[in-house]
Protein backbone atom coordinates (compact mmCIF):
# COMPACT_ATOMS: atom_id res chain seq x y z
CA UNK A 1 0.00 0.00 0.00
CA UNK A 2 1.16 3.35 -0.50
CA UNK A 3 0.72 6.21 1.66
CA UNK A 4 -1.07 9.47 0.58
CA UNK A 5 -0.17 12.93 0.66
CA UNK A 6 -2.81 13.12 3.54
CA UNK A 7 -0.44 10.65 5.34
CA UNK A 8 2.86 12.16 5.66
CA UNK A 9 0.98 15.39 6.17
CA UNK A 10 -0.61 13.64 9.03
CA UNK A 11 3.25 12.34 10.03
CA UNK A 12 4.81 15.95 10.05
CA UNK A 13 1.84 17.01 11.90
CA UNK A 14 2.90 14.66 14.40
CA UNK A 15 6.28 15.70 14.53
CA UNK A 16 5.23 19.04 15.06
CA UNK A 17 2.97 18.30 18.06
CA UNK A 18 5.64 16.19 20.12
CA UNK A 19 8.06 18.51 20.13
CA UNK A 20 5.47 21.05 21.29
CA UNK A 21 5.31 19.27 24.42
CA UNK A 22 9.21 20.08 24.90
CA UNK A 23 8.44 23.84 25.80
CA UNK A 24 10.90 23.86 28.83
CA UNK A 25 13.51 22.45 26.67
CA UNK A 26 13.18 24.82 24.00
CA UNK A 27 13.22 27.96 26.35
CA UNK A 28 16.13 25.82 27.67
CA UNK A 29 17.51 26.02 23.78
CA UNK A 30 16.77 29.51 23.34
CA UNK A 31 18.36 30.60 26.53
CA UNK A 32 21.70 28.35 25.28
CA UNK A 33 21.48 29.50 22.11
CA UNK A 34 21.54 33.65 22.98
CA UNK A 35 24.75 32.76 25.58
CA UNK A 36 26.46 31.38 22.84
CA UNK A 37 25.60 33.33 20.31
CA UNK A 38 27.25 36.19 22.02
CA UNK A 39 30.45 34.17 22.95
CA UNK A 40 30.64 33.18 19.07
CA UNK A 41 30.15 36.93 18.07
CA UNK A 42 32.87 38.34 20.58
CA UNK A 43 35.49 36.02 19.22
CA UNK A 44 34.52 36.32 15.84
CA UNK A 45 34.39 40.31 16.04
CA UNK A 46 37.88 40.20 17.47
CA UNK A 47 39.39 38.43 15.02
CA UNK A 48 37.66 40.43 12.19
CA UNK A 49 39.24 43.94 14.17
CA UNK A 50 42.88 42.20 14.40
CA UNK A 51 42.54 41.13 10.80
CA UNK A 52 41.78 45.24 9.63
CA UNK A 53 37.83 44.82 9.73
CA UNK A 54 37.29 42.32 7.58
CA UNK A 55 38.12 38.44 6.98
CA UNK A 56 37.59 36.27 4.55
CA UNK A 57 34.71 38.33 3.03
CA UNK A 58 33.30 38.75 6.62
CA UNK A 59 32.66 41.69 8.45
CA UNK A 60 31.37 42.21 11.72
CA UNK A 61 27.60 42.71 10.39
CA UNK A 62 27.96 39.58 8.07
CA UNK A 63 29.33 37.67 10.73
CA UNK A 64 27.21 38.32 13.07
CA UNK A 65 24.32 37.56 10.40
CA UNK A 66 26.53 34.41 10.42
CA UNK A 67 25.99 34.13 14.02
CA UNK A 68 22.49 34.74 14.79
CA UNK A 69 21.68 32.67 11.77
CA UNK A 70 23.27 29.60 12.86
CA UNK A 71 22.21 29.16 16.50
CA UNK A 72 18.82 30.04 15.16
CA UNK A 73 19.01 26.85 12.94
CA UNK A 74 20.46 24.41 15.11
CA UNK A 75 18.01 23.27 16.60
CA UNK A 76 16.27 22.63 13.31
CA UNK A 77 19.22 20.82 11.53
CA UNK A 78 20.59 19.34 14.44
CA UNK A 79 23.76 17.77 14.50
CA UNK A 80 23.72 15.57 17.42
CA UNK A 81 23.33 12.42 15.80
CA UNK A 82 20.29 11.23 17.72
CA UNK A 83 17.26 9.73 16.00
CA UNK A 84 14.37 7.49 16.77
CA UNK A 85 15.36 4.79 14.59
CA UNK A 86 18.29 4.09 16.32
CA UNK A 87 16.18 3.70 19.52
CA UNK A 88 13.61 1.45 18.08
CA UNK A 89 16.43 -0.61 16.07
CA UNK A 90 17.88 -0.98 19.80
CA UNK A 91 15.11 -3.03 21.40
CA UNK A 92 13.45 -4.18 18.66
CA UNK A 93 10.33 -2.25 17.87
CA UNK A 94 11.53 -1.84 14.20
CA UNK A 95 10.58 -5.17 13.59
CA UNK A 96 7.05 -3.94 14.12
CA UNK A 97 7.90 -1.28 11.75
CA UNK A 98 8.68 -2.90 8.87
CA UNK A 99 5.42 -4.51 8.70
CA UNK A 100 3.54 -0.69 8.68
CA UNK A 101 2.25 0.62 5.36
CA UNK A 102 4.68 3.38 5.54
CA UNK A 103 8.27 3.24 3.82
CA UNK A 104 10.35 3.30 7.25
CA UNK A 105 12.58 6.13 5.78
CA UNK A 106 10.24 8.07 4.93
CA UNK A 107 7.64 7.98 7.91
CA UNK A 108 10.72 9.13 10.08
CA UNK A 109 11.82 11.97 7.82
CA UNK A 110 8.25 13.35 8.24
CA UNK A 111 8.54 13.31 11.53
CA UNK A 112 11.73 14.84 11.71
CA UNK A 113 10.38 17.74 9.57
CA UNK A 114 7.37 18.53 11.60
CA UNK A 115 9.98 18.69 14.55
CA UNK A 116 12.17 21.06 12.84
CA UNK A 117 9.42 23.06 11.94
CA UNK A 118 8.24 23.73 15.20
CA UNK A 119 12.26 24.44 16.99
CA UNK A 120 12.11 27.59 14.61
CA UNK A 121 9.16 29.49 16.41
CA UNK A 122 10.00 29.34 19.99
CA UNK A 123 13.95 28.94 19.74
CA UNK A 124 15.53 29.08 16.31
CA UNK A 125 13.22 32.93 14.64
CA UNK A 126 13.72 34.29 18.77
CA UNK A 127 17.56 33.88 18.77
CA UNK A 128 17.55 35.70 15.33
CA UNK A 129 15.74 38.46 16.82
CA UNK A 130 17.81 38.49 20.08
CA UNK A 131 21.20 39.04 17.82
CA UNK A 132 19.44 41.38 15.49
CA UNK A 133 18.39 43.58 18.49
CA UNK A 134 21.36 43.74 20.59
CA UNK A 135 24.56 43.43 18.30
CA UNK A 136 23.28 44.21 15.02
CA UNK A 137 22.79 42.15 11.82
CA UNK A 138 23.69 42.60 8.17
CA UNK A 139 20.77 40.92 6.02
CA UNK A 140 19.24 41.50 2.68
CA UNK A 141 16.75 43.96 1.61
CA UNK A 142 15.23 42.23 -1.04
CA UNK A 143 12.83 39.38 -0.83
CA UNK A 144 15.00 36.65 -3.07
CA UNK A 145 17.45 35.40 -0.24
CA UNK A 146 14.74 34.66 1.83
CA UNK A 147 12.69 32.63 -0.23
CA UNK A 148 15.59 30.63 -1.49
CA UNK A 149 16.82 30.61 1.99
CA UNK A 150 13.44 29.14 3.06
CA UNK A 151 14.11 25.94 0.46
CA UNK A 152 17.80 25.64 1.65
CA UNK A 153 16.75 25.57 5.62
CA UNK A 154 14.04 22.78 4.29
CA UNK A 155 17.40 21.07 2.24
CA UNK A 156 19.52 21.37 5.37
CA UNK A 157 17.25 19.64 7.42
CA UNK A 158 16.42 16.96 5.34
CA UNK A 159 20.37 16.08 4.46
CA UNK A 160 21.24 16.11 8.37
CA UNK A 161 17.75 13.76 8.92
CA UNK A 162 19.24 11.16 5.83
CA UNK A 163 22.93 11.51 7.68
CA UNK A 164 21.59 11.37 11.18
CA UNK A 165 19.20 7.90 9.42
CA UNK A 166 22.30 6.22 8.11
CA UNK A 167 23.82 6.45 11.76
CA UNK A 168 21.77 4.87 13.51
CA UNK A 169 20.79 2.43 11.26
CA UNK A 170 23.85 0.74 11.75
CA UNK A 171 22.71 -0.32 15.10
CA UNK A 172 21.68 -3.27 12.88
CA UNK A 173 25.10 -4.36 12.98
CA UNK A 174 26.42 -2.35 15.93
CA UNK A 175 23.16 -2.71 18.61
CA UNK A 176 24.88 0.01 20.40
CA UNK A 177 25.38 3.20 18.31
CA UNK A 178 26.59 5.77 21.11
CA UNK A 179 29.98 5.91 20.51
CA UNK A 180 29.33 6.38 16.13
CA UNK A 181 27.03 8.76 17.23
CA UNK A 182 29.14 10.82 19.68
CA UNK A 183 31.87 10.73 16.81
CA UNK A 184 29.07 11.96 13.94
CA UNK A 185 28.13 14.97 16.27
CA UNK A 186 31.95 16.27 16.47
CA UNK A 187 32.35 15.84 13.29
CA UNK A 188 29.45 17.15 11.86
CA UNK A 189 29.17 19.66 14.26
CA UNK A 190 32.41 21.06 13.06
CA UNK A 191 32.38 20.69 8.94
CA UNK A 192 28.99 21.95 9.02
CA UNK A 193 30.45 25.33 9.83
CA UNK A 194 28.71 25.70 13.02
CA UNK A 195 32.04 27.02 15.07
CA UNK A 196 33.70 28.99 12.69
CA UNK A 197 32.49 29.63 8.86
CA UNK A 198 33.77 27.08 6.69
CA UNK A 199 35.11 29.79 4.81
CA UNK A 200 37.78 30.39 6.92
CA UNK A 201 38.92 26.80 6.82
CA UNK A 202 42.61 26.38 5.40
CA UNK A 203 42.63 25.05 1.91
CA UNK A 204 43.26 21.54 2.72
CA UNK A 205 40.30 21.31 5.68
CA UNK A 206 38.10 23.24 3.35
CA UNK A 207 38.69 20.42 0.66
CA UNK A 208 37.83 17.67 3.64
CA UNK A 209 34.55 19.84 4.49
CA UNK A 210 33.46 20.26 1.05
CA UNK A 211 33.54 16.40 0.04
CA UNK A 212 31.05 15.63 2.95
CA UNK A 213 27.08 16.85 3.24
CA UNK A 214 28.20 18.98 6.09
CA UNK A 215 28.60 21.98 4.82
CA UNK A 216 25.03 21.53 3.13
CA UNK A 217 23.33 21.47 6.19
CA UNK A 218 24.18 24.64 7.97
CA UNK A 219 26.87 26.92 6.03
CA UNK A 220 24.58 27.04 3.24
CA UNK A 221 21.28 27.85 4.57
CA UNK A 222 23.42 30.54 6.46
CA UNK A 223 24.92 31.93 3.47
CA UNK A 224 22.00 31.72 1.40
CA UNK A 225 20.03 33.66 3.56
CA UNK A 226 22.11 36.31 4.52
CA UNK A 227 23.47 37.03 1.06
CA UNK A 228 26.83 35.90 1.92
CA UNK A 229 26.18 34.00 -1.36
CA UNK A 230 24.24 35.37 -4.29
CA UNK A 231 23.01 34.94 -8.37
CA UNK A 232 24.94 31.83 -9.98
CA UNK A 233 26.63 30.62 -6.62
CA UNK A 234 23.36 30.71 -4.88
CA UNK A 235 21.47 28.37 -7.05
CA UNK A 236 24.46 26.00 -7.29
CA UNK A 237 24.62 25.81 -3.66
CA UNK A 238 20.79 24.91 -3.49
CA UNK A 239 21.92 22.03 -6.45
CA UNK A 240 24.66 20.55 -4.37
CA UNK A 241 22.00 20.20 -1.65
CA UNK A 242 19.88 18.63 -3.53
CA UNK A 243 22.42 15.85 -5.05
CA UNK A 244 23.39 15.67 -1.19
CA UNK A 245 20.04 14.74 -0.48
CA UNK A 246 19.73 12.07 -3.13
CA UNK A 247 23.20 10.31 -2.39
CA UNK A 248 22.36 10.34 1.65
CA UNK A 249 18.83 9.06 1.03
CA UNK A 250 20.43 6.42 -0.95
CA UNK A 251 22.95 5.49 1.24
CA UNK A 252 20.46 5.07 3.91
CA UNK A 253 18.11 3.01 2.15
CA UNK A 254 20.49 0.48 0.84
CA UNK A 255 21.68 0.14 4.96
CA UNK A 256 18.10 -0.54 5.59
CA UNK A 257 17.40 -3.08 3.32
CA UNK A 258 20.80 -5.04 3.88
CA UNK A 259 20.05 -4.36 8.16
CA UNK A 260 17.05 -6.23 7.43
CA UNK A 261 18.58 -9.19 6.75
CA UNK A 262 21.02 -8.81 10.01
CA UNK A 263 17.77 -7.47 12.27
CA UNK A 264 18.28 -8.89 16.12
CA UNK A 265 15.49 -8.64 18.22
CA UNK A 266 16.98 -8.25 21.65
CA UNK A 267 15.56 -10.51 24.29
CA UNK A 268 13.89 -13.14 21.44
Amino acid sequence: MRATAEVWGRLVAAGFRRQSSYRLAMLAGLATNVVFGFIRAAILFAAIDSAGGSLAGYTKGTASAYVWLSQGLIGAVTLTGIADIGDRIRTGDVAVDFTRPVDLQTWHLAEDLGRAAYSLIPRGIPSVLVGALTVGIALPTVALPYAMGLLSVALGVTISFYCRYAVNVLGFWLLDTRGVRTFYAVTSSFLAGLYVPVGLFPDWLHALAAATPFPSILQTPVDVISGHVTGADAWRALGLQVLWVAVTCVAGRALTTAGRTKLVVQGG
